[in-house]
């Protein structure tokens, strides 16, 4: 089943609300605060931008097979837009593209090229990544882990189509970990 990232949109007016209210209530900082209205204000340009994208942008995104794009993770929730799949758009400028389980090897290489994919970020709600997980990685950092001979293997089924445009298919291929729909197809 797929999960829709235009599911989730209508929510975030909601949620953003919310946050603002909590934010409102534990600081003590009032609604005529200008601090606190400029980060209201932002939370509901992007609220509304993001749900703009997803009405723009239909859930008609293809995989590398050129079948519909299968959910990567959700252990930890993964994907530019936090919907479990490797969807992108205008917005991903990391083209978050590429379904990876990932390695340890991977994970120490990614922190020694400043993308440090291992330590929580509470701030992020970001639980950190142990080997094992799935995540949607950028296109460009698994090309520089592939290079150096340590990428994380890849869910074709759940990596984005767009990412042909930046890594060849053969490579791809090369490091999947699908498991085919008959045990026929592995022979």
């Amino acid at each position: 089943m797929k999960v829709s990232r235009q599911a989730h949109q209508p929510g975030l007016a909601l949620i953003f609300n919310a946050a603002a209210e909590q934010f409102h209530s534990r600081a003590g900082v009032s609604r005529g605060n200008s601090y606190f209205e400029r980060a209201l204000s932002l939370a509901m340009t992007l609220s509304a931008e993001l749900h703009e994208s997803a009405r723009l942008s239909p859930m008609n995104e293809r995989n590398v097979l050129g079948g519909e794009l299968e959910p990567c993770g959700t252990d930890p929730l993964t994907g530019f837009f936090r919907d479990g799949c490797c969807s992108t758009g205008p917005q991903d400028e990391g083209a978050h593209t590429i379904c990876a389980v990932v390695t340890s090897e991977f994970l120490a290489h990614q922190r020694s090229i400043g993308n440090d994919l291992s330590t929580p970020m509470a701030e992020y709600r970001f639980p950190g990544l142990r080997p094992g997980d799935r995540w949607c990685v950028t296109a460009r950092n698994w090309a520089i882990a592939y290079n150096d001979g340590v990428a994380a293997p890849v869910v074709l089924a759940a990596t984005n189509e767009a990412v042909l445009d930046m890594v060849p298919l053969q490579a791809l291929k090369e490091l999947a970990v699908d498991v085919p729909d008959s045990p026929g197809d592995l022979c």
